[in-house]
């Protein structure tokens, strides 16, 4: 065997024996940077300028789940690019500049949760855009009768 053979099956390895989180509520979104184009519902208690509420659910997490999906498409210029039963990834194109931004949520139905973040891919300030993105769900949801 190579050394180059001898790496590749060592990362494999590695990979495999890796634990991975088993529930939604181990699972965690990517933190936000340090510019204030980014939202998230896992940003720490400290971190006012990233954190906004997560979802809380009001009856069945499924009901929830699938009204967010619905709401995200809904939204103009907005379309999810990867989702499995517990988490979404959706992009968010402006219609000026095509900036894209990432929208991703995490359905945590033990807690009755929904977690969220948004952030721009490029750029320092959003002007707000993804925070408000985050409130327009949150209605949407809300006016739905599946969040509080």
């Amino acid at each position: 065997m190579t050394i180059k053979s001898l790496l590749y099956t060592g990362f494999i390895t590695m990979t495999l024996m890796t634990a991975s989180p088993t529930n939604a509520s181990e699972k965690k979104l990517a933190p936000c940077p340090g510019t204030p184009n980014c939202v998230s519902s896992q940003a720490a208690d400290v971190d006012k300028e990233h954190f906004i509420a997560p979802f809380k659910i009001i009856g069945k997490a499924d009901d929830a789940w699938k009204a967010l999906k619905q709401a995200l498409v809904s939204q103009s210029r907005t379309v999810i690019t990867e989702e499995t039963e517990d988490t979404l990834h959706a992009e968010a194109t402006s219609l000026v500049f095509r900036f894209v931004d990432d929208v991703d949520a995490l359905l945590d139905a033990e807690t009755g949760l929904i977690h969220i973040r948004s952030a721009s891919r490029v750029g320092y300030s959003d002007l707000g855009v993804n925070r408000r993105r985050m409130e327009k769900l949150r209605l949407a949801l809300q006016k739905a009768g599946v969040i509080e």
